[in-house]
């Protein structure tokens, strides 16, 4: 392949300087996008200038955050996502069971809508889908990020994530309840007149071994008036159940089961 001429650089140079997307400018002169790239980044060392990503995080910007998208996206990062971040990779992801589609979207649209910059997509894993998002500003928006699992640190939200939360409760809820949560059919047996017979309820249950993490769900579920008990699990209080007729009824409302 011959080299490009100085005036074709000179040429690609002038159009990135008059704001033209390096796209745009590989595909009037000609060039790969690689080339224009390559240029665009060696000018800017000649002329000593240090380049910053442009970004529409919200804790970075003035950029209003979508609280509805935020407050889910929130409850989805505690109950069963996590951030990796270090040189070179910086993404949330959150992992789905591949057979709720309607929840896999829902997380991929609450990501875009927080940070809509920022590339998104969806990787199969072993009958789950792990939806992902790359951008080093997730740190940013959840402040909770930190090294080993959730239960072995403290999480508490801040002030500003308090906000965002009481403003929006239901979809905190739904987003812990889709990550880490169930509806469930329960049964049990009564005797009625004399007669053995078998009744059927349903039952919210939430699942996390962070201490922390179940007391922001009980407090919020304490908020909106959801009645709601601890049960052990091998002598540990990992499950919250809501099973009260009237809560329930309140959950289905609001949350609903996984789709």
């Amino acid at each position: 392949m011959a080299p490009h001429t100085p005036s074709k650089r000179a040429e690609a140079l002038t159009l990135l300087h008059a704001g033209v997307p390096n796209r745009e400018v590989a595909e009037r002169l000609g060039v790969p996008r690689g080339t224009v790239g390559w240029w665009r980044s060696e000018d800017r060392r000649a002329r000593g200038e240090t380049y910053q990503r442009p970004t529409d995080c919200p804790r970075c910007t003035e950029r209003a955050v979508d609280g509805t998208a935020y407050s889910y996206l929130l409850g989805l990062y505690l109950g069963d996502g996590h951030i990796v971040s270090k040189r070179g990779q910086h993404h949330l992801s959150v992992y789905c069971d591949a057979r709720y589609t309607g929840l896999i979207a829902a997380a991929e649209e609450a990501m875009r809508s927080v940070l809509p910059s920022a590339a998104t997509g969806r990787r199969g894993r072993n009958g789950c889908v792990e939806v992902k998002s790359y951008t080093r500003h997730w740190t940013c928006l959840f402040p909770q990020h930190g090294a080993g699992p959730k239960h072995e640190r403290r999480i508490a939200l801040e002030p500003w994530q308090r906000e965002i939360v009481g403003d929006r409760p239901w979809e905190f809820v739904r987003g812990l309840i889709h990550s880490d949560g169930c509806r469930i059919t329960n049964w049990t047996t009564r005797t009625v007149g004399g007669e053995r017979r078998r009744y059927e309820y349903p039952r919210y249950l939430f699942t996390n071994k962070s201490d922390d993490v179940r007391a922001l769900f009980t407090d919020v579920l304490d908020a909106l008036g959801i009645t709601w008990t601890v049960l052990n699990r091998d002598g540990q209080p990992y499950n919250i159940s809501v099973a009260r007729k009237a809560s329930v009824a309140l959950m289905d409302t609001h949350v609903g089961p996984k789709r």
